[in-house]
């Protein structure tokens, strides 16, 4: 009797695509990428780099490209899970053994390989500055805000005046600058009860 720590790189719904997934297992051991474990997954890696993962979902099982955008997907196979959110991350989603063609699968996982060889990637883009004119009035009213804004780490400051301005409207940005002035004076990150 298999015991779940063995299968413990197929993913929450792994053992509902068990047989599908080692299919495709199979296919990938034929080619030079090498098997990890990451993020609770098995993600086959060229040389340290991310070049693709395999994971069972509740209505599909999917391999996924990291760097998929760079693909030219002839088949129209690939789907960005996330538009607007995933840059980079492309999923080629089966439902059934029978829809998995080897040979086209080996095509785009040879492609992906290509292209990380070639050092095809994404660079992620700098984040813009962004000023908030109604917490910079605030903190000059009360220079300890200032001096426990100024605590944070870039990215955490980041974190709170984009939370802040992307309020469409003056009074729901007021209404957030209320909400983080404790926060900020108490020293918690806008996401800290997250990490």
């Amino acid at each position: 009797m298999e015991t779940k720590s063995e299968n413990r790189g197929i993913w929450k719904y792994g053992d509902k695509w068990e047989e599908e997934l080692l299919f495709l297992k199979s296919i990938i051991d034929k080619t030079e990428l090498t098997e990890t474990t990451k993020w609770g997954g098995p993600v086959y890696v060229y040389e340290k780099k991310n070049v693709i993962g395999l994971g069972g979902f509740k209505d599909y099982f999917a391999i996924w490209f990291f760097n998929g955008v760079f693909l030219k997907d002839e088949k129209k196979k690939l789907i960005n899970a996330q538009e607007e959110v995933t840059k980079s991350l492309r999923q080629w989603r089966f439902t059934s053994k029978e829809e998995i063609n080897e040979k086209e699968v080996l095509e785009y996982i040879h492609e992906a390989i290509e292209n990380e060889k070639q050092g095809k990637v994404i660079k992620p883009a700098k984040k813009e500055a962004i000023v908030s004119a109604l917490l910079n009035a605030e903190m000059a009213k009360n220079p300890d805000l200032k001096s426990a804004f100024e605590k944070f780490s870039p990215y955490k400051q980041y974190e709170f005046l984009e939370y802040i301005e992307s309020a469409k409207q003056e009074k729901t940005k007021l209404s957030r600058i209320e909400k983080v002035l404790p926060m900020i004076l108490a020293n918690i990150g806008l996401n800290d009860k997250y990490r």
